[in-house]
């Protein structure tokens, strides 16, 4: 019913609070659905984990940037939150208490987004723990592995990406009739 991306995005948002992970594999669900646009429900949930990402980080400035573009993403999408089986209120409550702390550069600390779906829920800690973790554990902010990811992981293929991306608009621009 959930398509498997979402039910990993949760598992690691719940379990090993790895947001950079959330990020990685709903992005890639997301790219193979982009027909729903920046402003895709899709896109909201991973600016959450990102916003998450930058606080535990105490980039309180980037957290605060992204958890408002989540907000105003995830706001007018309460039938899709729903329909994913999640808390709507609820979870918009939490996501504007999250940013006024952040606002006062208060200290990050783990918290869940409220699934209403009982099925799904135990799904995620089934998955949750099939993957060995535990579901609910509070972030290891000791864990560079997880608090620094970004830093750590290879970024070749990523830079390469962008260098073609930079190649390809460089020739479009060549190419395109003068008018």
């Amino acid at each position: 019913m959930f398509p498997n991306a979402y039910i990993n995005y949760l598992v690691f948002f719940h379990g090993p609070r790895d947001y950079f992970e959330c990020h990685e594999v709903l992005e890639e669900y997301w790219k193979q659905n982009k027909d729903e646009g920046r402003d895709s429900i899709w896109v909201g949930l991973i600016q959450v984990a990102v916003a998450f990402y930058h606080h535990r980080n105490n980039n309180f400035n980037g957290s605060a940037r992204l958890l408002k573009k989540a907000l105003s993403n995830l706001k007018n999408k309460k039938e899709a939150l729903s329909h994913l089986g999640i808390e709507y209120e609820n979870l918009i409550m939490i996501l504007n208490r999250r940013l006024c702390e952040i606002e006062k550069k208060q200290t990050y600390y783990s918290l869940n987004i409220p699934i209403a779906d009982k099925n799904l829920l135990q799904t995620c800690m089934k998955c949750c723990e099939q993957m060995g973790f535990k579901w609910d554990e509070p972030s290891d902010i000791l864990n560079l592995n997880l608090i620094q990811k970004h830093k750590l992981r290879d970024r070749t293929m990523i830079i390469e990406e962008r260098k073609k991306q930079i190649q390809k608009k460089q020739n479009e621009k060549i190419n395109r009739p003068h008018s």
